[in-house]
């Protein structure tokens, strides 16, 4: 396999909405670069980048897959990413590893919701963006109306630079706005043909294409303007294009079609002569907020960003070499663990077709077996103590309780997901000891049908899915007195304990125990079992057996056997006045309450505002947000019992722009016209035995 330098790599990945041609475009930038012998199709599921059994039944990408072609001596690596936003850790790690993000729309619907997320995100890393109008052999494709949609969501950076000739409504001829040229395709191969005569509108996209170049550069603008829109040769145009993609003033659009391949070979030379190379971007950040560049030094430094977990082949880490040289077999120290590291084969990723390497060269992507590391930690040379900042991904706010069909498969299930936590950093796994229940978290539901469904697949569990439990608390609103005995005669010795105790509402979590016996009725020696039995059955309330908070509870009084008194006895005793108290103390459920915070777009307000309040939430306060450009960061209380499918429901209203967090923050009571309810779903807790 040959090995390629930071200035002939670029990395791509390639981003947009669910079915905007993404993985067809691969393949037709694989099929041209000769890459393949023939191009698959997702709806076949034989394609390079959609080779996961899921993603074939399914057919749409659920995670980021890795190909690569040569063009002109220049390596292209693809990062095809997926465009449903339940799988949204796929887009982070293609963000992630890319230098430039390119977005695909079909020309039939224009920009959607995943066009402007993939925009936003690939603006927010500090990514290169470019767009590629795909499809556009399909009836009632409008590149033009794409185009203005282009301008009008992202503004003046738009530039376009390959058009479609399409007077009568169907594709003509494709326009070069570089060179002025016109050319028609026949399987993916072009003829030059004659330029539309008196095609006023190719003319003024040209003047628009000069006056972007102009502002790249001051002496290019003094020219531009003292000559009245003086035209730059075609080396100016590409450099001022090139200088303003990178800088973040120009994003491209370029047409074409993936089945057909008319324009791919166009895309190939903008990729190549507009998009930066590793070398030209900021570097890579490190957690300390400084930047390693990109430079082929003796020092080796590479960050893991995608893992992939295979119960018979082992992990395959995915890493983007930032410094140095990658050798198969040498050690590696990785920097997150401290741990010494020995990489088995290195390879080159061709979807699931691999093909071995010697080494590779910073700015390179490639794959290696036999790895501990884990997604999103450093690999260095040893002495470097470079560490790179790990990929924020979104956190789960879908979650659903998990057990296995077959009893056998119970030990099972926590390797298979944490299996599955190590490949999908937008997973989440917790073993709830209060409810016994195994919890799933994930971004969706369909992201969490799709792992369940691999791990059935992959690791052979099948599990049962149901709602997650609600940890409801317990509580009284009233002081009260109870007594408690606790008399057996059984022959021999027998058991008493007999306890007075005072009970009423606090503010502490845990049981405030406290004593006020005079004259010895209880002597002291037994007072520990009291408060013993009482921190026991708290455990459990008398309305639906959930756990007891903020109660104090004080021994007045009491009596005691010499013989037959015990501290078991005046355990038991405690606990029959804890269960005859709690029932005259106008017992109470709590429910618990999470602080929300939900990002959306301004148009999505009124709709959400509505939602929160039917379900008992409440607003707190709105301002924009700092985490998204454009966005408004919406801040409210609701029940967690509410937000079960709020993930849903938020992605529903703002068309998929928005999303939510909730984070448990502390327990209110519960309404009474819901107690009965809970209580007669509550799950069946076991008494107390003493």
């Amino acid at each position: 396999m040959k090995t390629y330098t930071c200035k002939n790599i670029r990395n791509i990945a390639l981003a947009g909405h669910g079915g905007s041609g993404k993985t067809s475009v691969a393949e037709g930038l694989l099929y041209k670069c000769g890459e393949i012998e023939r191009m698959g199709k997702v709806s076949d599921g034989n394609s390079v980048c959609d080779y996961d059994p899921e993603e074939i039944k399914r057919k749409i990408s659920l995670g980021t897959s890795l190909a690569y072609c040569q063009w002109k001596d220049v390596k292209i690596n693809i990062l095809d990413t997926p465009g449903q936003f339940d799988f949204a850790a796929g887009l982070y790690e293609g963000i992630s590893a890319a230098e430039s993000v390119v977005i695909a729309l079909p020309a039939k619907d224009g920009v959607q919701v995943g066009t402007i997320k993939a925009y936003r995100e690939a603006v927010k890393h500090g990514k290169a963006t470019m767009f590629v109008v795909t499809r556009m052999e399909e009836e009632n494709s409008n590149f033009y109306k794409c185009l203005e949609e282009l301008k009008t969501q992202f503004g003046p950076s738009i530039c376009p630079i390959v058009v479609p000739f399409d007077k009568y409504g169907t594709v003509e001829s494709y326009i070069n706005l570089l060179e002025m040229k016109a050319y028609t395709y026949d399987n993916g191969v072009p003829t030059e043909v004659p330029m539309p005569a008196s095609e006023n509108r190719l003319k003024g996209l040209r003047a628009a294409m000069a006056e972007a170049v102009a502002e790249t550069d001051e002496e290019l603008m003094m020219r531009y303007f003292e000559n009245e829109g003086e035209d730059f040769t075609e080396a100016e145009i590409v450099k001022g294009l090139h200088d303003g993609i990178h800088k973040g003033y120009i994003t491209p659009v370029v047409c074409c079609s993936g089945d057909t391949l008319a324009g791919i070979d166009m895309m190939l030379n903008t990729i190549i002569y507009m998009l930066p190379s590793p070398d030209e971007t900021g570097g890579e950040l490190c957690d300390d907020g400084s930047k390693v560049q990109y430079a082929s030094r003796d020092t080796l430094e590479a960050k893991v960003f995608k893992t992939v977990a295979d119960p018979f082949v082992g992990k395959l880490s995915y890493i983007k070499i930032v410094n140095g040289t990658l050798a198969a077999g040498t050690e590696v120290v990785n920097r997150t663990t401290g741990n010494l590291e020995k990489p088995g084969k290195l390879l080159s990723m061709q979807g699931k077709k691999t093909e071995d390497m010697i080494e590779a060269y910073a700015g390179d992507i490639v794959a290696a077996t036999k790895l501990s590391a884990n997604t999103g930690d450093t690999l260095t040379a040893s002495g470097d103590e470079t560490v790179f900042a790990a990929e924020k991904y979104p956190v789960p706010c879908f979650f659903k309780a998990i057990s296995a069909k077959d009893k056998n498969d119970e030990g099972k299930i926590s390797n298979a997901i944490k299996r599955m936590v190590e490949e999908d950093k937008t997973l989440s796994y917790d073993h709830n000891h209060e409810t016994h229940q195994r919890i799933l978290g994930g971004l969706g539901e369909q992201h969490l049908d799709a792992a369940i469904s691999k791990m059935k697949a992959k690791f052979g569990v099948d599990v049962i899915v149901s709602d997650p439990i609600i940890a409801y608390r317990e509580s009284i609103r009233k002081k009260v007195q109870a007594e408690g005995k606790h008399k057996k005669q059984s022959g021999g010795h027998g058991q008493y304990g007999h306890v007075k105790i005072e009970f009423e509402p606090c503010d502490s979590d845990a049981l405030v125990f406290e004593e006020k016996v005079f004259g010895g009725s209880v002597p002291k020696n037994y007072f520990p079992a009291v408060e013993k039995g009482l921190v026991e059955s708290t455990a459990h309330g008398v309305l639906a057996g959930y756990p007891v908070v903020n109660l104090k509870a004080t021994l007045l009084d009491g009596s005691y056997h010499p013989v037959d008194s015990s501290e078991q006895a005046f355990k038991m005793a405690a606990h029959i006045a804890y269960k005859q108290g709690l029932a005259q103390a106008q017992p109470c459920l709590l429910e618990p309450i999470c602080l929300v915070k939900v990002i959306l777009d301004d148009a999505s307000t009124g709709d959400i505002m509505t939602v929160i309040n039917k379900r008992r939430g409440t607003v707190l306060g709105m301002n924009p947000s700092e985490e998204e450009q454009g966005m408004t960061e919406l801040d409210a209380q609701m029940p967690q019992s509410e937000i079960t499918d709020l993930a849903t429901v938020v992605r529903q209203i703002t068309r998929g722009l928005g999303h939510f967090t909730a984070q448990f923050d502390h327990y209110e009571q519960l309404p009474q016209a819901l107690e009965a309810d809970v209580i007669a779903n509550a799950p069946k807790f076991s008494e107390y035995e003493g």
